[in-house]
């Protein structure tokens, strides 16, 4: 455990069990959508890549014009 971790859950550990478990889900929340990000950042295929390079090319290009 880093230690700006360890100064973290010292200072969580001091308030009440409610704010402890408001803190602990938004975290639990947070580390589970990283998780999912990073399964589907992984999972694009170079097609997908291309594909999403493709519209945003012309997304530019409309708004330029």
């Amino acid at each position: 455990m880093t230690k700006l971790l360890e100064q973290a859950i010292a200072k969580v550990s001091k308030l009440s069990d409610e704010q402890q478990d408001a803190i602990a889900a938004r975290l639990l929340a947070e580390l589970e959508d990283e998780q999912a990000w990073e399964s589907r950042f992984e999972a694009t295929i170079d097609t997908q890549w291309d594909n999403l390079a493709a519209l945003v090319r012309q997304e530019i290009e409309s708004d330029t014009i």
